[in-house]
């Protein structure tokens, strides 16, 4: 902590010294941009939740090349990469005990719904140049995205404006990175079309953890009439990457770049050749319909299909994953007098078929079939929405009904079929807002979520299936602030929650490495998240620099378990492993009226326990980075010539550890020091 309060004082002389300035500088992102979430359409100030923007500016702030050090920017948000292309995404702690992936979050992709009715969501499928914004809702929002506890997050691949030009991107950099992309676009006003291919590859900073990635993708948006748009989206993806393994706490200390070495009785990550080989296809078409004055309906369709093979330590893996399913929104708007309402009500539906086969590894090869199984998931739910706007009071009341059904069939040793549903599960929302005439809003809401277990926790890869998992499920009330200060100059977001979460699924892994979950009672879940935002300068012609703009974000957490007994180990009162109490991170932009740029970043994480018992943990850390350019437009020609660093102090840390790994084996090093350059060259043409 003693880190935290000497950064915070450390700002206190560059805002006294910024209070002189007479320009200012608040991000396009904060002042401009409608909010999608929740169906409104409202700018931030606003909008009744907690919610995270990460802009495409700010994801052109980093390497360009993933959108982690963006996403970990922003408060109450850690995103995690066990090695290249294995990420985490939690929020609050949702993540923190998953073996990888996204966990207790519901993600959408374009208005698709990119979170399968098995719990999975493939966030790698995704490419650096196909996200173009997000916005990250925390805390349960069942009321209108479903299961969830952690909270959703809405992705939106289109620009916010779209020119007719084509765009190349290269990024080189340390461990063999290569970064190729190619972006098309076409406006001809009634249908924008946006074209894009991306090539990516590394050598990986640890010993057999090459990836490499080509992702296409097409997106367009068509004005079929006066009242009706019609949006098709189609991404294709081709992803390899190796997997190191995790690490004992000896053995990362001796060499923290080696893969898990082999045992008596189980070969190490190099010679089983531990990788995943996946491919994935997406495609959906959403249909905007204004039905009159009131009244108007969004509906859309998707399928996807997802293909995995995975040699691991323990085992080798194939299976395929289609989906398929559907979501319609109807909305109606009416002025009452002073006042307005909106009723936002529809339904979700969500189908998917798994054929997973597992195999002895013989080192990196298929053995004997150990396992041969079949899984139905169909998952639905009905929500509906209410928010009432009188004068500078907005009123939400939200509820939505859910439903999950999971069928398996094993074939091996001999035929047998189980199922389970989770029925009836309600998740509601109150949310209240108050406007202030100086600018500020203040906001309090309550919601449920719930999250019933994944597939792969219900029946994980070479391990007995467990039917008996229970769904998480938990209240949460927040309050919080936002506004604007000192001319409009510093802004600031800040919300506190309470959480409470009931048969939470923590993971365990044996001393194979092969992962198992059961339900872990309760966990008491407290926290602060908090932005600042403070304008030095902005527009300003006449000087060297036009802009410079300093922001902090700080996450503070008190995550328990509440009531939590193992067999004959009572956690009851312990810290939640995987997740820190306290980060910061600050970022510190400067622009210049000749082009130039520089981009400063700072984040600091307190130690982590790493296992139930808290008994071992991480060390705290702290990383810098930066990123310093030219970027001009002249006539029709973009140019961004940029080079950076990340880890510029070279610190040894773990970035996705495995919680209550076996063994010991916790540690999945992240890169040291390294550099990247890069140049993206574009060029908009005449209709």
């Amino acid at each position: 902590m003693k880190k935290i309060y000497l950064l915070i004082l450390s700002i206190i002389p560059l805002s006294s010294y910024a209070q002189d300035v007479t320009t200012l500088l608040l991000t396009d992102t904060l002042s401009v941009v409608t909010i999608r979430a929740y169906e409104q359409n409202l700018p931030l100030m606003k909008t009744p939740a907690a919610i995270n923007i990460v802009s495409g500016k700010d994801l052109n702030k980093y390497s360009n090349t993933s959108i982690l050090p963006a996403v970990n920017a922003t408060p109450g948000v850690r995103m995690e990469e066990r090695s290249p292309n294995s990420y985490r995404f939690g929020i609050r702690g949702s993540a923190a005990q998953a073996p990888f992936g996204v966990r207790n979050i519901k993600v959408y992709y374009n208005d698709i719904p990119f979170t399968d009715a098995g719990g999975n969501t493939y966030l790698n499928n995704l490419g650096f140049y196909n996200i173009q914004g997000l916005e990250i809702i925390k805390g349960p929002a069942g009321s209108l995205y479903g299961a969830g506890t952690g909270g959703a997050v809405l992705i939106n691949s289109f620009p916010a404006d779209i020119d007719n030009s084509a765009i190349v991107h290269y990024t080189t950099g340390s461990f063999g990175l290569q970064n190729v992309a190619g972006e098309f676009y076409i406006n001809n006003n009634k249908a924008q079309h946006a074209i894009r291919y991306q090539h990516a590859e590394s050598d990986g900073y640890r010993q057999q953890s090459a990836s490499k990635k080509d992702i296409l993708s097409y997106d367009v948006a068509v004005q079929t009439g006066e009242r009706n748009q019609l949006s098709a989206h189609f991404l294709y993806t081709d992803l390899t990457y190796q997997t190191p393994g995790g690490l004992t706490l000896t053995q990362y200390n001796a060499d923290p770049k080696c893969a898990r070495p082999g045992t008596t009785t189980v070969p190490g990550a190099v010679d089983n050749k531990a990788t995943i080989y996946q491919k994935a296809f997406l495609t959906g078409v959403t249909n905007k319909f204004r039905i009159n004055e009131k009244w108007q309906n969004s509906t859309t369709f998707f399928a996807s299909y997802n293909q995995l093979i995975n040699p691991t330590l323990r085992n080798y893996s194939r299976s395929s994953q289609p989906n398929v399913g559907g979501r319609t929104t109807f909305k109606y708007n009416t002025a009452i007098g002073r006042s307005s309402l909106q009723w936002v009500t529809g339904a979700e539906a969500l189908q998917q078929f798994v054929t997973e086969k597992t195999y002895k590894n013989d080192l990196g090869n298929p053995g004997a079939m150990t396992n041969d199984v079949e899984i139905n998931n169909f998952l639905a739910f009905g929500f509906t929405q209410l928010t009432w706007t009188y004068e500078r009071w907005i009123v939400t009341g939200g509820i939505s009904l859910n439903t999950l059904k999971v069928g398996l069939s094993n074939f091996i040793p001999t035929y047998t079929k189980q199922s389970k549903q989770f029925n009836n599960q309600v998740a509601p929302r109150l949310a209240i807002m108050r406007q202030f005439k100086n600018n500020t809003s203040l906001y309090v809401s309550a919601e449920k979520g719930y999250t019933p277990p994944s597939i792969s926790e219900l029946a994980p890869t070479g391990s007995n299936v467990n039917l008996g998992l229970q769904a998480a499920q938990g209240w949460n009330l927040s309050v919080g602030c936002r506004g604007y200060a000192l001319n409009d100059r510093f802004f600031f977001d800040i919300n506190m929650f309470l959480f409470r979460l009931s048969q939470s699924i923590v993971q365990r892994r044996d001393s194979a490495g092969g992962d198992y979950y059961v339900n872990a009672g309760g966990t008491e879940q407290n926290g602060a998240d908090i932005l600042l935002r403070y304008s030095i300068i902005k527009n300003s012609k006449s000087a060297l620099f036009n802009n410079i703009d300093l922001s902090v974000a700080f996450s503070g957490y008190r995550f328990t378990y509440s009531n939590f007994v193992q067999v004959d180990q009572d956690y009851s009162g312990n810290w939640l492993p995987g997740v820190p109490r306290h980060t910061v991170s600050t970022m510190l932009d400067i622009n210049t009226n000749f082009g130039g740029y520089l981009n400063l970043n700072y984040y600091y994480c307190e130690p982590i326990y790493l296992n139930d018992a808290n008994t071992d943990q991480i060390n705290d850390y702290t990383l810098l980075g930066g990123r310093i350019g030219y970027r001009k437009t002249i006539k029709r020609v973009l140019l961004d010539v940029f080079a950076g660093g990340d880890n510029l102090l070279d610190k040894k840390y773990s970035l996705g550890n495995d919680i209550n790994a076996a063994g010991g084996r916790y540690y999945n090093a992240a890169p040291g020091i390294n550099f990247f350059a890069g140049l993206t060259f574009g060029y908009r043409y005449k209709k």
